[in-house]
């Protein structure tokens, strides 16, 4: 990978990460788009450089993550269902990672609910704060998102939604969550990566810390957008985006263009 392909998809990672358009999406259009080769180092690069991402999650709400041994109970009940079906699942996940039939479907049918959801909850409670089960229910919706397209963000802050959470409060939880379980999916990569007899060579040490230190200054600005992005227009904004990334990944499968998957 050059500097430039580096920045780039460093790039995509911190701006879409935390909002509910899939990331995965975007990925396999830009590295497409570049020419990118999906090898073992790539694919460990494009999740190794969420802990950029979620390292903009601790700083920007550093006082909530050192508050209560509360927050951190929440955080771990919400993470267990991902953790549990991911471990036993993580084969079957990776194999619809490369159906990007899969992706685009997902991509636009989450797109189609986010222009219904400011309707939908308009009327719901203004809870700021999930309860140990909502937590759990918050953490079952996440699951969702192991299918490709169907966004981690956009998942937890329905999931958020459908417990009477406030717009901003649902995805602020989306946000807290993305740090056990972005930390967790990174872990296992490398594990796996060196597991594979691979080791990082000093090229590629430095690719992932720029890598890991542009994610994390976009992403800072990311999650800012998304409050603001939702507190003024709402939800309906990423429901026509989503559907417009999936009828271009559709275009793309459709007429046969050479598609880099992670």
């Amino acid at each position: 990978m050059s500097l430039f392909e580096t920045i780039v998809l460093a790039l995509v990672e911190g701006i879409t990460e935390f909002l509910p358009v899939s990331s995965t999406g975007h990925m396999i259009i830009v590295s497409s788009a570049m020419g990118i080769a999906s090898d073992p180092f790539v694919k460990t690069f494009t999740v190794a450089i969420q802990l950029g991402a979620i390292l903009s999650v601790v700083v920007l709400y550093r006082r909530k993550f050192f508050q209560s041994i509360r927050f951190y109970l929440k955080l771990f009940i919400a993470f267990l269902p991902a953790a549990v079906i991911g471990f036993f699942l993580n084969d079957y996940i990776d194999a619809l990672l490369e159906r990007v039939d899969v992706v685009a479907a997902m991509l636009i049918l989450g797109g189609i609910i986010f222009l219904y959801l400011d309707k939908i909850f308009k009327s719901e409670a203004n809870i700021e704060e999930p309860s140990y089960a909502s937590a759990l229910t918050i953490g079952a919706f996440q699951c969702v998102a192991m299918i490709p397209g169907v966004s981690r963000s956009a998942a937890t802050i329905v999931g958020g939604l459908t417990q009477k959470l406030n717009a901003k409060a649902a995805a602020e939880f989306s946000f807290f969550l993305a740090v056990p379980t972005m930390f967790a999916a990174t872990a296992y990569k490398l594990y796996k990566y060196y597991k594979l007899g691979n080791a990082f060579s000093k090229q590629e040490i430095l690719t992932l810390t720029i890598g890991n230190i542009v994610a994390f200054v976009v992403a800072l600005a990311a999650i800012k957008s998304l409050l603001f992005v939702i507190s003024k227009y709402g939800f309906k904004v990423f429901g026509y985006y989503r559907i417009a990334l999936g009828v271009a990944l559709f275009v793309l499968y459709l007429t046969g263009a050479k598609l880099a998957f992670f």
